[in-house]
């Protein structure tokens, strides 16, 4: 993935620019003013510091450079100063000095040009070579009244890469692998049923080339995920069509706008836990040379300390840490039109100066009480890397939502035929209310998935029993071996009719559990029609065919994307799925309890027996109505399920074929006794014709 631009160029007029100190701090990064630019950048051990400005992209030294000597032109740990004579479009970086013992975590470097960690607008990418910081102006804020704002049990999330959403040929847009591009395929989603769009990350990316190569095809591997940020405030210029340096910021803008206007909310995700400073691979620094042994925790030897698997940990315990992600957060919700965040390795946050996980972490809260954030939607992955990291249920706030990795493995296990995974499959179906009750917590912030960027896509995940990583370079030691995935009897792709069928099933059974699940559903990109990565389950590196959607499988996939359609529209027509109360097993007015569990025998479950079929009667008074009964069959072999008294009707079959898989209730057939058989590892989805 390489950048288009061209050297970008902007003529500084020396003999008009001179250096002022100002009357009160601005705020940090670069502020245009009537006259020139006031600059402030936070640095608590630096002793020296340089603004450099550049009339080049390509230039390795700046056209001007300005010392701020501290007794004019630092207040606290605050720089700050006015030049005067630039405004928009001019580049510059920063230079730093100060201690120079490392074993307390310091790496000043006086010949090094830094990145402003507040900058707006970058010339090219960080990971493409030669960059510099770009004075931006501020855009128009975003109006509130202006975005879908959808409510919670009406949620459908949608992870894709930006790149790989249009990248492929078969997309047939424009520009492939853009914003723009991005905008051509929104009338996709909307016909699919999808609500809200979540973002892989979309800030400026600081690693490029990995360093190696694909084994297979000899090709540079890359980091096509962006998992390795380097500016918090620039929208990846790599994603974007025009070359000028503000065309990131008005084509994200755009594709906000485009999205909102399709009723779809935007969710980026975001990676404040580390940053690309300390990668080998990466030519550009910013917060290492700033203040090393501030931003990042370090040990008592001046070492990173790692708990994200990525080289080094920022330190969000430190109030001038917190004011940057509060502020980034706030830029990307105000002005380029965001409408939450889903947080990677969001543990992290909680993690206070010493590295100890504390709950109560004044980052978290300082994000739920924000008034700006206050509104958006927030997404926890809630674990990294480190000790005690694993912290699913923990974001007790109401404002925080979680990915729920336990409902992931429950489900997965389920399916596949683990035993003992009854009383979880139930608890996973309903809510997760052992993880989410308390606190104030509702289904919603449970958010449920099968499948992430991160893993199989859903088609791998029952045709590969084992990763198959070997063209990451890596020896295929990467990726997670704990997949729970089942090939069905033969590992890859096959022409056995009977395996692919199977195959085919299955992945119609996960797509109906999740989205008949209490919570919220995420899908990834691609899972509607069948996508593959050739069991490749860690393609973070795989900026070609093995990541990018391949939109044919819209067409020789089309029965299980119009199953998946069907499915989310069954979902928001059917009020118990998105309820924001848990069950409580009650009696209700018709005297029945609100839920009912049971075996094929009609008899209550052995929640501690070896688990098996199981199914599930919502009473009517919980769904404007209509009672709903779900069998789930997981073994490998059929059951006859005893049905609870109503007029029903067989509304969703898995095993069935296109299109009496999922048939409207006036088309839908009538069991012929009070017994129906559910095939081996098959779900069959019920509605009550009477009210």
């Amino acid at each position: 993935m390489t950048n288009k631009s061209a050297s970008y160029k902007q003529a500084i007029n020396r003999d008009g620019v001179s250096l002022q100190p100002v009357d009160h701090l601005p705020p940090y990064g670069a502020t245009v003013t009537d006259s020139g630019v006031r600059f402030a950048v936070f640095s608590h051990h630096a002793r020296r510091l340089w603004i450099a400005l550049f009339d080049d992209s390509e230039a390795t030294t700046p056209a001007l450079e300005f010392e701020l000597n501290p007794e004019t032109y630092r207040v606290g740990d605050i720089w700050s100063a006015e030049i005067s004579g630039i405004g928009i479009g001019t580049m510059y970086l920063i230079r730093s000095d100060g201690p120079a013992e490392s074993t307390a975590g310091h790496q000043f470097d006086s010949d090094r040009y830094l990145l402003d960690p507040y900058a707006h607008a970058l010339t090219g990418a960080p990971s493409d070579g030669p960059v510099k910081c770009v004075v931006a102006d501020m855009p128009k804020p975003v109006s509130w009244s202006d975005r879908p704002r959808i409510a919670d049990g009406d949620v459908v999330i949608y992870e894709t890469h930006v790149r790989g959403f249009t990248q492929h040929p078969s997309s047939g847009v424009s520009n492939p692998g853009s914003y723009l591009g991005f905008i051509e395929k929104i009338p996709h989603l909307v016909d699919l049923g999808v609500t809200v769009v979540e973002f892989l990350p979309v800030h400026a990316c600081g690693e490029g080339e990995l360093g190696r190569t694909n084994p297979s095809t000899g090709a540079i591997l890359t980091n096509y995920w962006g998992y390795n940020p380097a500016a918090f405030f620039v929208p990846d210029p790599r994603y974007a069509v025009g070359t000028d340096p503000m065309d990131s910021i008005r084509e994200f803008r755009s594709l906000a706008q485009a999205l909102h206007d399709a009723g779809i909310e935007v969710i980026v995700d975001v990676v404040y836990n580390h940053v690309s400073d300390t990668a080998k691979t990466v030519q550009v620094q910013s917060f290492s040379g700033l203040d090393n042994a501030t931003y990042f925790h370090v040990d008592d030897s001046g070492r990173y300390v790692d708990f994200t698997g990525c080289g080094n940990t920022i330190d969000c315990s430190h109030p001038a840490v917190r004011a940057l992600i509060i502020d980034s957060l706030r830029y990307w919700v105000m002005y380029l039109g965001v409408d939450g965040f889903r947080f990677d390795l969001a543990a992290t946050l909680m993690r206070d100066a010493d590295g100890a996980i504390n709950r109560r972490a004044a980052l978290l809260d300082d994000i739920a009480r924000d008034p700006v954030l206050r509104h958006a939607r927030l997404i926890a992955e809630p674990w990294d890397l480190g000790e005690h990291g694993f912290q699913c249920g923990g974001f007790e706030s109401p404002q925080w939502c979680e990915w729920n990795a336990l409902y992931r493995d429950d489900m997965r296990g389920y399916w596949r035929g683990d035993g003992h995974l009854s009383g979880a499959m139930a608890r996973r179906l309903t809510g997760s209310h052992d993880l989410f009750e308390d606190h104030g917590r509702t289904p919603s912030h449970s958010v449920n998935f099968i499948t992430a960027h991160d893993g199989f896509p859903l088609r791998d995940l029952v045709t590969y029993s084992e990763k198959h990583n070997d063209d990451n370079g890596e020896d295929n030691r990467d990726g997670s071996n704990h997949n729970l995935s089942w090939n069905c009897g033969v590992e890859g792709e096959t022409e056995n009719e009977s395996i692919c069928d199977l195959r085919l099933r299955m992945q119609k059974n996960f797509l109906t559990t999740l989205f008949l699940s209490m919570g919220t559903p995420m899908m990834v990109g691609g899972d509607e029609f069948s996508r593959t990565q050739s069991g490749n389950n860690n393609a973070y590196c795989q900026d070609n065919e093995v990541s990018w959607i391949d939109w044919r499988f819209a067409e020789t996939h089309q029965s299980l994307y119009r199953f998946c359609g069907e499915l989310i529209r069954f979902r928001r027509a059917n009020p118990a799925f998105g309820r924001s109360e848990y069950f409580t097993g009650a009696p209700e007015r018709n005297g029945r309890p609100d839920i009912e569990w049971f075996d094929s025998s009609g008899k209550t479950p052995n929640w501690q027996g070896a688990g098996g079929a199981l199914g599930c009667w919502i009473n009517g008074t919980e769904n404007g109505g209509i009672a709903v009964t779900m069998l789930m069959n997981p073994l490998k072999r059929a059951r006859t399920f005893r049905l609870p008294l109503g007029d029903w009707r067989v509304r969703i079959n898995t095993s069935a074929r296109s299109p009496e898989d999922f048939t409207p209730i006036e088309m839908s057939p009538r069991p012929r006794s009070e017994n129906i058989v559910v095939p081996s590892k098959t779900m069959i989805v019920l509605t009550d014709a009477a009210r």
